[in-house]
């Protein structure tokens, strides 16, 4: 049985569905914070001996060889779902429907009308739901916010950002049954940033040019947006080559410039001034370039928990639904088209 109220003495206890990659980082990210506040108690994957091998290397009490078996264990607060994208819609339901609270990676679902039915779950359940978008975060982050409530640019007329790695070589890249495609992978996190810059605002033009493979997935893509007041934001995204993966926002006072990884930053020039925010490290090697920083997400929750709240101000359903909105439209003009989309 969820547990209504949570006392600040009292920990959050993870249970982690998916023993991958990412689930990985996310429990080692865990580790850097203190044991008082956090701890797995759980982990699951799809055979038992793959949820015992993660569980002994993460030092789990428990291993589970089904998620059903997961979200019937009544020691967990908060569900952590890491398994590829097509199964976030089944996942999420599975855990709320059992009242769990859920942080969800992202992207929250394949498209708007899987992101609605997420959202209704949480609601009906009256169960807490975020998507991990982590970036929103950081300590870098959460300054550029700080900065922007204030006044510090003036009044901001651009946001640019980009993010391109060279992916394609991988399976969930190329194979559209795995959710592959830039914009749903790479593309949320520019288009997320230039949203937030923005303060939630759905943009009144979406423009997007893209290339895609053979199997019609979405390789790179250049998308322009128009808001109000005549404020624009240029994203580019690409799974099929390295860029500088940088952002930058422009006012009329001044720039706020993240000069690299910009997924996960750690340093931030305002108006030529730069600061560093750098992540802890970890004890065990990481999949992900500073996945230490899921840290901070993970005490987002458990804040949000402590307070009573069903969704993040910081990464609200809001945000999630617009995310999921704009990357359909994005995804209608590039002709990218998955099986989610007409079921």
């Amino acid at each position: 049985m969820i547990r209504d109220h949570f006392l600040p003495n009292m920990a959050t206890k993870w249970g982690i569905c998916s023993a991958g990659k990412i689930s990985h980082d996310f429990t080692a990210a865990l580790k850097t914070l203190p044991l008082e506040d956090h701890q797995v108690v759980a982990v699951a994957a799809r055979n038992l001996e793959r949820a015992q091998e993660f569980s002994k290397k993460h030092s789990i009490p428990s291993a589970y060889g089904s998620y059903e078996e997961l979200a019937r264990d009544p020691n967990i607060d908060v569900v952590y779902v890491g398994v590829i994208h097509p199964y976030h819609l089944k996942s999420c339901l599975l855990f709320m429907d059992a009242q769990k609270n859920v942080l969800c990676e992202k992207p929250l679902a394949m498209n708007a009308k899987e992101v609605k039915e997420i959202l209704d779950s949480a609601k009906r359940n009256n169960v807490f739901l975020m998507e991990a978008v982590w970036s929103r975060f950081f300590p870098a982050s959460v300054e550029m916010r700080r900065l922007l409530t204030q006044g510090e640019l003036g009044e901001v007329k651009m946001v640019k950002a980009e993010f391109g790695q060279s992916l394609m070589h991988l399976p969930r890249s190329m194979d559209k049954e795995l959710g592959a495609g830039t914009m749903l992978d790479l593309g949320i996190y520019p288009l997320q940033f230039s949203i937030m810059v923005y303060g939630g605002e759905k943009p009144q033009s979406i423009k997007a040019m893209g290339v895609c493979t053979e199997n019609g997935v979405d390789e790179t893509v250049v998308v322009t947006l128009k808001f109000s007041k005549g404020r624009m934001a240029v994203i580019t995204c690409s799974s099929g080559m390295e860029l500088d993966n940088d952002a930058v926002i422009v006012g009329t006072n001044g720039n706020i410039r993240i000069p690299a990884h910009m997924w996960c930053p750690t340093s931030l020039v305002v108006n030529g001034k730069e600061t560093q925010y750098p992540v802890p490290k970890s004890d065990v090697a990481l999949n992900f370039f500073n996945s230490t920083g899921m840290r901070y997400e993970a005490e987002a929750v458990r804040q949000c928990l402590l307070k009573g709240l069903k969704e993040s101000p910081v990464m609200s359903h809001a945000d999630s639904l617009l995310l999921a909105e704009v990357e359909d439209e994005v995804r209608r003009q590039v002709g990218v088209v998955y099986s989610q989309d007409s079921s």
